[in-house]
């Protein structure tokens, strides 16, 4: 890594950690070579907290928001996480290092299959990429503990709601493809505690229980 980017990466982290209250998910997104995640071309960007293109249409979530959102899903040691929209892959290698078991899922077959590559490359044994089709979510291996989704819905899908654990969290961005809120939802005895995080802006999650495809 470049004397610049060491300085950038300095930086970005110092900014977090006033920003965000989960020393466990900094240090592992610290672990974890951004840098190799993001295009060639944008790779001298990977420590600005900003979203990268993907290319495909899609984007690597701003450090900010990736923070956030790991940081609510309060993942133990021995969870077993979903992640709706493996992009780059990662969330996906984040997560590996807080979880016992990773399932990603990415609808784009370039995408999905360049991913499970350099994760399976650079040692996150836990984590199974899936390439998957218009089913939200990956029903045979719930229930989960926890749940991401890097895409945003028209509402809280319920096909996700039955695949949480008990006291199991959802992490997921609700709103119009032009805006979103980012709600977390714990599943409790007697029923579902919603919060709203905050705005945020994703790709539209395509798909049942998301958006239409045109």
């Amino acid at each position: 890594m470049s004397g610049d980017m060491n300085t950038a990466k300095k930086k970005l982290f110092d900014g977090l950690r006033r920003q965000i209250f989960g020393e466990d998910v900094l240090d592992a997104m610290e672990r974890v070579p951004r840098e190799l995640f993001v295009p060639e071309g944008s790779q001298h960007l990977s420590y600005e907290d900003i979203p990268l293109p993907l290319g495909e249409g899609q984007t690597i979530s701003q450090p900010y928001i990736v923070a956030l959102m790991t940081n609510a899903l309060e993942i133990k040691g021995e969870d077993m996480v979903l992640e709706l929209g493996t992009g780059s892959g990662y969330q996906a290698a984040i997560l590996s290092l807080l979880a016992r078991k990773v399932y990603t899922i990415e609808r784009v077959a370039i995408l999905a299959a360049k991913a499970g590559t350099l994760l399976a490359s650079l040692g996150y044994s836990n984590v199974e990429a899936r390439l998957t089709g218009s089913e939200l979510g990956f029903p045979e291996e719930a229930p989960f503990d926890a749940i991401i989704v890097t895409a945003a819905a028209p509402r809280l899908p319920r096909v996700l709601l039955d695949q949480m654990a008990q006291e199991g969290r959802l992490v997921i961005p609700v709103g119009s493809q032009r805006e979103q809120g980012l709600i977390k939802v714990t599943k409790v005895d007697d029923g579902y505690c919603v919060n709203n995080l905050g705005s945020c802006r994703f790709v539209p999650l395509l798909g049942k229980g998301g958006w239409n495809e045109t």
